[in-house]
């Protein structure tokens, strides 16, 4: 009789586990930077460069007041100073029906595959209640994660909502944003695995890579997730010491409530 190894045994309780993925989006899944470059040449084309620098004023006034970005809501408030501009239907359809398929990171459908072997694979994002849901779709990552999607204003602030819908023994949380992967550790704690796929402008950003701790698990590109296997992923954040999320820097000033804390 083959005896299995204390690895073996470890890992089979691994896979016994419920484990969610709750996969971030923009830069996380799909490189929105690229996104945004586009959408500045389309306007510059369209409307002209001191209107596209508009826009993205308007962009920017409207994410410090909404909390998360807006392309159609900015395009509607930027249509009010420009009423006779027929060039804004273009700039909407172009918006509306970009190829969002073309901007996904390479391997991130592989790693929503694999994560649904392991477990429930969930889009979790920030933003709009009609062009986040259209990005999700076109992309094709709705149908990756058979329609798994949850789209919150500020998804950190909405744990006890996640853990209703999708009640696990263990998260794994994928997104580029420090500040969002310490929140959730600071409520999770060690039943949460943070990973920081270091993709996009913020997960670049100096002052934010210096204002938050690390996460449990940091990589270069989302792909590099299909090295790992789900042992070394729930243990990565399981291992976690209490110590560690003490030295967490504070969210908005202040430690976050515990969502269901066990």
């Amino acid at each position: 009789m083959k005896v299995k190894t204390p690895r073996q045994e470890t890992a089979k309780k691994t896979k016994a586990q419920r484990v969610v993925f709750l996969l971030d989006v923009d830069n996380t899944l799909l490189d929105n930077d690229r996104v945004a470059a586009d959408l500045r040449r389309h306007l510059k084309q369209e409307v002209g460069p001191a209107c596209e620098r508009q826009y993205w004023t308007i962009f920017e006034q409207l994410r410090a007041e909404l909390g998360y970005a807006d392309y159609l809501g900015a395009l509607q408030r930027y249509r009010i100073e420009h009423v006779h501009d027929h060039n804004l239907l273009a700039i909407s359809s172009y918006l509306v029906n970009y190829p969002f398929a073309n901007r996904l990171y390479p391997n991130s459908l592989d790693v929503v595959e694999r994560c649904g072997e392991w477990g429930t694979p969930v889009i979790l994002s920030d933003g709009d209640v009609v062009f986040q849901p259209r990005k999700v779709e076109r992309s094709g990552l709705f149908e990756a994660v058979e329609g798994h999607v949850l789209i919150y204003i500020h998804k950190e602030h909405e744990l006890d909502a996640v853990e209703r819908r999708y009640p696990a023994d263990h998260y794994v949380l994928v997104d580029d944003k420090l500040r969002i992967l310490t929140a959730v550790k600071q409520a999770w704690g060690p039943r949460v695995t943070t990973v920081f796929p270091r993709q996009g402008h913020y997960a670049v950003d100096p002052a934010i890579l210096s204002a938050f701790p690390a996460a449990d698990i940091s990589l270069d590109r989302v792909g590099d997730l299909l090295a790992y296997d789900l042992h070394e992923l729930v243990s990565a954040g399981q291992n976690h010491s209490d110590n560690h999320l003490k030295k967490m820097a504070p969210v908005g000033g202040r430690l976050p409530r515990r969502a269901n804390a066990r």
